[in-house]
Order: C-alpha cells, then sequence, then structure tokens
C-alpha cells in the first residue's frame, strides 16, 4: 500500500483484509490474546516470534492505523500512544536517559514546552532551547558531547514558525544526533519530514488526523535511516544489550526497527501509556478523510488571513500560507500543497480587547482543543501556555494579545460573518 498515491493511503492505508474479513478495520477491543501452547506464548516475551499477547504493549487496530499513518510519513515503523504528550515524551526518552542532553526550539507547544524544560529535568535529563531561527554556528555550539536529539515542531503551535528543515537536519548529523520533528499541524498531507532528511516524526493524532474532537492520541513514526550502530556509545540503550529481555541488542536484533521496538518493548511495557483499541478505530476514520478536509481548511484559512488581514481593527495576523506572511518563502519551499487550518491574530487594543473579540463570537467557540472541523479560538497567554513565564513567552513567539484561531471546514462565508459580528458587537 506504501507504492500508492497518499489519497489512496488515507482511505484504504494500514488494513487489507483478506477474503470473508471485514472490509472496514475491526475494533480489537480485547485485553489479551489466547495461544494454544506454553512455548508460543514464550516466544513472544523473548521477542524471538511476532504477535499479540497484551494490548498494553501491542493490539492489531493499533497496530494497522500505526501503519496506515507510517505509510502516510513514507516511513520505516510506527507506534501508536495515548497522547501526542506521550508520543514526544517516548520519542525522546527512548534514546536520552539520566546525564543526557538535548535540544528544542522554543517554539513548541506550551505543554510540550514544559515537559522537556520542567519533568524530564526531574529524570536527570538536561534541556537547551535555542530559537528556530539560530544560526547555523550557535546551533553547533548548543550542541554538546552528551547531546542525544534536537526536537522541533515542523509548524510550531501557536506562533506559527515553520522550521527550516535544511538547517537543523544538517548541523544535527554532523554532530551525530536525530532531528526529531512533531509534524502534528500539516500533517503528512502537506509536510513529510523525512523527505527533508528528518529521522522521527511525532503526531498528535487527536488534531487533524483524528479531526472530530473524539478521540485523543499520539503516534511515533521512524524512518530507518538513522544509523544507531555508528555511534554506540551515544545511544547505549540501541545499541548495548537490554538485560530486561535477556541481553538483546536492539540494532543486532532488528535492524531498522530497533528503535520501534525498543519504544514498544521497554517504554510502553513499563510506562504503559498505549491508545486504546476504539480511539484507534475512531482515527482511522478519521484518516479516511484526511487528504479532503486538510484542503478545505488551508482554502478557509487563507480567506480568513486575507479578510483579517483586510480589517483595520485587527493589529496584525499570522498565517504561512498568506504572502508577505515572515514564513511564506519557507512554507512554499517544506510544504508547497498548503500549510495547516490554524492562524493567529491580534486586535488594536491589546489583550483586553482580543479577550473581548472571543467573548463575543457565536458561531466560533472558546475551546482548549485545535484543528478539527469546527471553528475555534484560544487565547494561549490565558490557557495552554499560562504555565510560561512573560520572558517564556515571548521566546514561544505567543504575544499577549495572540488568538489562536483554527479555521473549520464550515462555510467560509459564515465563519467571516460571525468574525465580522463580534468586531461590531465589542
Amino acid at each position: 500500500m506504501s507504492d500508492f498515491k497518499l489519497e489512496t493511503i488515507c482511505v484504504q492505508g494500514g488494513w487489507t483484509p483478506k477474503t470473508g474479513e471485514p472490509r472496514v478495520l475491526p475494533i480489537y477491543q480485547s485485553t489479551t490474546f489466547k495461544y494454544d501452547t506454553s512455548d508460543a506464548m514464550g516466544a513472544l516475551f523473548d521477542l524471538e516470534a511476532s504477535g499479540y499477547f497484551y494490548t498494553r504493549l501491542q493490539n492489531p487496530t493499533n497496530d494497522f492505523v500505526a501503519k496506515k499513518i507510517c505509510d502516510l510519513e513514507g516511513g520505516y515503523a510506527a507506534m501508536l500512544t495515548s497522547s501526542g504528550q506521550a508520543a514526544n515524551f517516548y520519542a525522546v526518552f527512548n534514546i536520552c536517559e539520566a546525564g543526557d542532553h538535548l535540544i528544542i526550539s522554543s517554539a513548541l507547544y506550551g505543554g510540550t514546552f514544559n515537559l522537556l524544560t520542567t519533568t524530564v529535568s526531574k529524570m536527570g535529563i538536561e534541556t537547551t532551547v535555542v530559537d528556530p531561527e539560530i544560526s547555523e554556528e550557535d546551533l553547533r555550539a548548543a550542541i554538546k558531547p552528551n547531546t542525544k536529539c534536537i526536537l522541533a515542531e515542523s509548524i510550531s503551535n501557536p506562533s506559527l514558525a515553520v522550521l527550516d528543515f535544511d538547517k537543523f537536519v544538517k548541523v544535527a548529523h554532523e554532530a551525530g544526533i536525530p532531528v526529531i520533528v512533531d509534524n502534528t499541524f500539516p500533517t503528512p498531507v502537506n509536510c513529510r519530514p523525512f523527505e527533508y532528511g528528518v529521522d522521527i516524526i511525532t503526531h498528535s493524532t487527536t488534531k487533524y488526523m483524528d479531526g472530530h474532537a473524539t478521540a485523543v492520541g499520539g503516534c511515533i513514526v521512524d524512518s530507518g535511516n538513522f544509523d544507531w550502530s555508528k555511534y554506540p556509545d551515544k545511544f547505549p540503550g540501541l545499541c548495548t544489550p537490554d538485560e530486561s529481555y535477556h541481553g538483546i541488542t536492539y540494532t543486532e536484533k532488528f535492524g531498522k526497527a530497533a528503535y520501534i521496538t525498543k519504544a514498544t518493548s521497554q517504554l510502553m511495557r513499563d510506562l504503559g501509556s498505549i491508545q486504546s483499541p476504539q480511539n484507534a478505530f475512531y482515527v482511522n476514520l478519521g484518516l479516511e478523510t484526511l487528504h479532503l478536509r486538510m484542503e478545505r481548511h488551508c482554502s478557509n484559512a487563507l480567506a480568513v488571513a486575507k479578510w483579517l488581514k483586510a480589517n483595520d481593527k485587527i493589529a496584525w495576523v499570522n498565517y504561512p500560507g498568506l504572502e508577505g506572511d515572515q514564513y511564506y518563502e519557507r512554507a512554499k519551499k517544506y510544504m508547497p500543497k498548503g500549510t495547516c487550518g490554524v492562524l493567529t491574530f491580534g486586535l488594536k487594543g491589546g489583550r483586553a480587547a482580543s479577550v473581548s473579540f472571543m467573548d463575543h463570537l457565536k458561531l466560533v467557540a472558546i475551546v482548549t482543543h485545535v484543528a478539527d472541523t469546527r471553528s475555534c479560538v484560544l487565547h494561549p497567554a490565558s490557557h495552554t501556555h499560562r504555565q510560561m513565564t512573560d520572558e517564556q513567552l515571548l521566546e514561544a513567539g505567543v504575544q499577549p494579545d495572540l488568538i489562536r484561531f483554527s479555521v473549520g471546514i464550515e462555510n467560509v462565508d459564515d465563519i467571516i460573518a460571525d468574525l465580522e459580528q463580534a468586531l461590531a458587537s465589542m
């Protein structure tokens, strides 16, 4: 199925039923699976055979959906997690341990920023935060002998900074470390980071992939291209025996599948952030129309961005798909088919005016969520990023008056009419 076009993979990828099997991917709603002999079960626990024995580690529904997302990204192997937050944690913790160091972009979703600067520090992992527009020279200088990875977002939430893949990949690979990119906002429909040398991709499937605000979930996709065995001292977890699995060395036994196999058999075994099979089923339904919805999200967002930019009550508008935006040219390079349905803007009058405007909206709802079929807004400084200091907010590209507007797939005239009446009602 990976040889088909992206639209076909969205609809039919992952699950290929045999004669007499369900046409639609079934929900394997079972915690456990039966085997006829003890030896057969033992081989699974020894990683000597493939199969299912407990849903905390693997489940058929989850694996079929992970395979679809893997094919959409052009990856080698993938796994689902309980949330996008879990996906980013596992992606990092799979190669980092106490005493290690990682580099992250300052333009990250607030929850991810807090996870990788505050929570992992309690595990003895040091994090350096860099501006995504950092120079190659300064990025090289930020890398230490114990640096294990660089993590950034393809389009940052909510600052909408488009990542310069070439710069980060070049510097990281010179130092023998992988680049991890959260590709939630553009999705593989609009951006395929592996084509630009990125090594690992994460997703919050809760957003556009589900697309209907029904199921929380995450995904990690490995390109299979980073040669962990070339740096055994840097990545001992993958390149030396794992005594908790009878001395298996993941790179020797599983080759290109080493990274995902370790994350599944070790991290998921011990930490247990599995996506439920029912949530995976919902994500699969969303994926079947992802290519259609992303096109509508982007066209609606562009129309709204143009309308806002022309309105004299609006102070500023950010949208990478809008000509003249600071990331417009970079977006055309890395995301030629479109970016996403999220834009940001602020009103003349500052923070108070932005909050008042949101309270006057009728069709567009104020919610924590983003990137589903329904239009919604959020004030990050008051909500998702409220744990950050003013200095950190500015570093992340979050102005006090910033409104994050997730443009849905409703009729764009109705969306704009709601904006217009809210401005008039203030």
